[in-house]
């Protein structure tokens, strides 16, 4: 599908790519982000990356709408980057037992061991698509074939904050406490989206690479109160 361009309202502008979720438009669509914020145009509020669009927010009195429409429509024709480009980071994980209760169910459910299941989801470099449902909510993906299940027939009526699930092709971490249908593995340690930090207040980005490693309970405890006293910097966690 040709890149068109969709108005919504006076203030935004929506770039399509596609009619479908996949990895190769969702490159497409971090390309054409990167591409727009090496222009630093003026009058632009918001950039909004999805999984298969890219919507830019403006003031009409600082930017011009036409000139905006040229840009962006340039930006789609930018060529996808490699993975290599993007931030990486290396997330601790404390995988099952109250923390990750569904651990056992999901191995039971793929006929492979929780050791198996933990092992090929830490070998599995995951990239963020997007970030929604909760603020730093990172959706990502892709996982393999064999670990895709589908949403739990009753979501949980409460998901503690921090914890890793998977559902479909996807694996997230809720940064809040909330009402959630994944699969829960894990809990981390790691501090998803941050108030005080309002140049940057979620972690992840879309485009960036994201591994997991898992650790024990008394490194889960040790790193959980270092971040709670922000003893650790959010660089800490990206991968060397």
């Amino acid at each position: 599908m040709k890149p068109r361009l969709l108005a919504l309202g006076d203030g935004a502008l929506t770039l399509e790519f596609g009619e479908h979720i996949d990895p190769a438009t969702n490159a497409q669509v971090i390309a054409a982000r990167n591409a727009l914020a090496a222009m630093k145009l003026e009058g632009i509020s918001d950039v909004v990356p999805a999984w298969r669009s890219l919507t830019v927010h403006f003031d009409p009195l600082q930017l011009d709408r036409e000139l905006l429409t040229r840009h962006l429509l340039e930006c789609a024709q930018a060529k996808a980057q490699e993975l290599a480009l993007a931030t990486r980071w290396l997330i601790p994980v404390v995988f099952g037992d109250e923390h990750g209760p569904d651990l056992a169910s999901v191995a039971q459910a793929t006929g492979r061991s929780e050791s198996q299941i933990i092992e090929a989801l830490c070998a599995t470099e995951l990239r963020v698509f997007l970030i929604g449902f909760l603020p730093g909510f990172p959706y990502l993906g892709e996982l393999p074939d064999w670990l895709r299940l589908s949403r739990l027939t009753t979501p949980r009526a409460a998901v503690p904050a921090n914890s890793l699930a998977i559902a479909g092709a996807q694996a997230a971490i809720y940064p809040w406490q909330s009402p959630g249908g994944w699969h829960l593995l894990g809990r981390t340690p790691v501090r998803l989206f941050d108030v005080a930090d309002t140049a940057r207040p979620a972690l992840l980005a879309p485009g960036d690479a994201v591994r997991f490693r898992p650790i024990a309970r008394a490194e889960f405890e040790r790193l959980a109160a270092a971040v709670a006293a922000r003893e650790i910097e959010p660089a800490a966690w990206q991968a060397q």
